[in-house]
């Protein structure tokens, strides 16, 4: 099978930032042909740091393989074409708010009704319902909104934003998701659909488990560090020269690390009988961990953990994945053009048959 199962599927994108774009950047990789449409001063994200040429990492990341055109849609004519654009698209993917699409009959109900099937796929910050439909919103603002921001970081430090745009990203890959769903259902039934999503929404469905845990305890939410509220042990743990991260989900995991550790003493110890008492002493038992990982080195740990079948890691940086072997084997990284430098970018995470679809180029210019 091709990994290109889109090609064919024609896509404008009238979005901007990340969280939009990454949206129709999946439908692109997927190998649809997606025109990416910027305002007359450009997609924000080209002056996002760190910038090159036209562009910016983010830029590039959020906007491969797409061709670009420039548009003012308050201009009638730039409109106008606009809106040929659209007649002859299958999707239709645009993160402008409510109220404005309407003005320029870019909303669902205007363009469905002549185009019966288009897939009108928006992608908004609180949703495209309620009070706060066209309030402007931000991955960080967002992630504070929903509690992802409350129950990031050390329990006695500040609230945290994750490392990484999760609901950029999320927010994008959902919609691109729903944009999917609808083109297969359109196979079926001829008629197009309006798919729609939000930084909030995605937000929301993320702090699922918060949410269901704290109706079950009857407590607050909190912050973990990089533990878990639900597993123990599990997070960063410190050896004789770094750090390791553990993930250890049930007891049979947890006998199997005290052996690879030969550490009975951390077996048979009330405290750490089940989860929920390991969970209930977690801090003691994070002390007795590193007492015993202080005695080896953080390879030694990974390499012991390993032959038990423990799930345990390094703490990498991220630019770490441009020599790791493991990304190297499964052929993660594309070789992209960006401003005549061949850069590695890690494409999508699927394969279909082998195939890994294709990043052939950056963000247009």
């Amino acid at each position: 099978m091709e990994p290109t199962p889109l090609a064919g599927i024609r896509v404008v994108d009238l979005t901007s930032n990340v969280a939009g774009p990454w949206a129709s950047a999946v439908l692109a990789d997927l190998g649809a042909d997606v025109v990416h449409v910027e305002s007359p001063e450009g997609d924000d994200s080209r002056r996002m740091s760190p910038v090159t040429g036209e562009g910016s990492a983010y830029f590039h990341v959020a906007n491969r393989n797409k061709r670009g055109i420039r548009l003012d849609i308050r201009d009638e004519a730039d409109l106008a074409e606009l809106l040929t654009l659209i007649d002859a698209a299958d999707v239709f993917v645009t993160n402008l708010r409510p109220g404005k699409l309407a003005r320029y009959g870019l909303d669902a109900a205007s363009l469905r009704a002549t185009h019966p099937r288009l897939i009108h796929a928006a992608m908004g910050a609180y949703g495209n319902a309620g009070s706060e439909a066209d309030r402007i919103g931000y991955d960080g603002v967002l992630q504070a909104r929903t509690g992802i921001v409350a129950v990031t970081g050390a329990p006695d430090g500040p609230p945290v934003r994750a490392g990484v745009s999760i609901l950029d990203v999320g927010a994008g890959t959902w919609l691109a998701l729903a944009v999917i769903a609808a083109l297969y259902r359109r196979e079926h039934t001829g008629a197009g659909c309006d798919v729609a999503t939000s930084l909030f929404e995605v937000g929301a469905n993320w702090v699922s488990y918060h949410v269901v845990a704290q109706q079950v305890s009857g407590k607050a939410s909190r912050r973990s560090g990089s533990g878990h509220p639900a597993f123990a042990p599990y997070g960063i743990y410190a050896t004789g020269d770094g750090e390791i991260c553990m993930g250890i989900g049930g007891d049979g995991l947890y006998a199997r690390l005290c052996e690879a550790l030969e550490a009975p003493h951390l077996a048979s110890d009330p405290r750490y009988a089940s989860n929920a008492d390991r969970v209930a002493h977690s801090d003691d038992l994070r002390a007795d961990l590193e007492s015993v990982l202080s005695a080896m080195s953080a390879h030694e740990a990974i390499a012991r953990l390993a032959r038990y079948d423990v799930p345990a890691d390094v703490v990498a940086q991220p630019e770490a994945l441009l020599s790791d072997p493991q990304a190297l084997a499964l052929g993660l990284l594309a070789e992209v053009d960006i401003d005549g430098e061949i850069m590695r970018m890690p494409s999508l995470p699927i394969t279909f048959d082998g195939g890994r679809p294709p990043i052939e180029r950056g963000g247009p210019a």
